[in-house]
């Protein structure tokens, strides 16, 4: 494993890190194990924004006793209401959630204090001029929280948090279909991906500024979604139109100005072995020059990443959920009985979907998401007694 300075915090990391939302349903020995995995491959750094009770809590046991030995990258406000995650700039629903970070983990400090998915203007005015960004000040200033920082898709809005000074680290969605979109500017009323070059590496200008604008300033990039949710590893989902392996997927997040850790999310042991491989294999296997020899229009409109701030759903539907198993059974020309069986053991299924539509404004990659309850209820028909 190799490790980088995350910027003016001057801590050492990996340079891949665990994505703890993968964390979600596991029980404390699966988390330990790979956590264990990961620690012995040299892994130092893990993202933890879920907010569920049990996901906390098995990730406390399995650091027991080695607290020191990772760097943590906790969010703030994200709470857990009704059964579902949701996003919060309510600072009493912030402080009661932070707070209950830190009992799970058994922990009295984080070392990167994220503030969660900042993506509109209107927000950025929200979070960076009241009580968030006060209360995020105080926990660095009494030591509970080590360093600030604040996770993003939009490049504008991140650029404004840089340029404030006020955050270390920057939370960023970067891999090669990203960087060939156009940045949207109002990313409050959804994200529009504009289309890819063609040919060549053409990074959009305002990523481009950003990434130079983040190692300028000395503020590091930790990269959320460098495999697109898995779009990128498949020819027939990928955009552009030819496969990607893990390790190029993070050779090309490595590349970018700024970078210093690109965070992989892991549900098995195995998982975490095959994103160490990076290191292994030689640079010529690293390379991802060929995806841009496609030649066909591509674009990422619509593609979901699983990501679930689309939620929460007054339905209670775990929307990546439904739209995971909705995205494997079309890989096949029938539905295969396990996916069927995992689909119809959600709590909620798109049958339960009130089509109101307000989980669409949240998403910022644009999917249209009552299409899929839609076509989710064709593919999985009804439920068998």
């Amino acid at each position: 494993m190799q490790y980088r300075t995350l910027g003016r915090t001057g801590l050492k990391v990996s340079e891949i890190g665990l994505g703890g939302e993968w964390f979600n349903g596991l029980t404390a020995e699966e988390s330990t194990a790979i956590v264990d995995t990961a620690q012995q491959s040299g892994i130092n750094y893990i993202d933890i924004f879920m907010p569920q009770a049990p996901t906390r809590s098995n990730l406390g046991i399995a650091l027991k006793g080695r607290r020191e030995e990772f760097i943590i990258q906790g969010h703030l406000c994200t709470v857990f209401e009704d059964g579902q995650y949701t996003r919060t700039r309510d600072i009493e629903k912030t402080k009661r959630s932070f707070a209950d970070l830190l009992e799970r983990l058994q922990t009295d400090y984080i070392d990167v204090g994220m503030i969660h998915y900042v993506d509109s203007e209107e927000d950025f005015r929200t979070v960076f001029e009241g009580p968030v960004m006060e209360y995020a000040k105080e926990l660095k200033a009494s030591g509970v929280v080590r360093h600030l920082g604040m996770s993003s898709h939009n490049p504008h809005i991140a650029l404004k948090a840089v340029e404030s000074g006020l955050i270390d680290v920057l939370m960023f969605s970067i891999n090669p279909a990203y960087d060939m979109e156009a940045a949207d500017t109002d990313i409050y009323d959804l994200m529009e991906f504009k289309g890819m070059a063609q040919s060549g590496l053409v990074v959009d200008e305002a990523r481009q500024k950003l990434y130079s604008a983040c190692e300028a300033a000395g503020v590091a990039i930790t990269v959320m979604k460098p495999l697109g949710a898995g779009t990128l590893l498949k020819a027939e989902s990928s955009p552009f139109g030819t496969a990607m392996t893990v390790p190029q997927c993070i050779q090309y997040c490595l590349d970018r100005n700024g970078v210093k850790v690109v965070i992989v999310g892991c549900h098995t042991v195995e998982e975490v072995k095959e994103a160490v491989k990076y290191d292994e294999v030689p640079a010529a296997e690293r390379s991802y020059a060929h995806i841009f020899s496609a030649g066909s229009a591509i674009h990422m409109t619509g593609r979901c990443m699983y990501c679930n701030h689309c939620q929460p759903c007054p339905a209670h539907i775990d929307i990546a959920a439904v739209t995971k198993f909705l995205d494997l059974a079309k890989q096949q020309d029938t539905v295969p009985e396990t996916v069927a069986q995992h689909y119809w053991a959600l709590s909620a299924t798109a049958d339960d979907c009130l089509m109101c539509g307000r989980c669409e404004p949240n998403c910022p990659f644009g999917v249209k998401v009552r299409e899929n309850m839609k076509e989710a209820r064709a593919v999985f028909g009804q439920k068998r007694v």
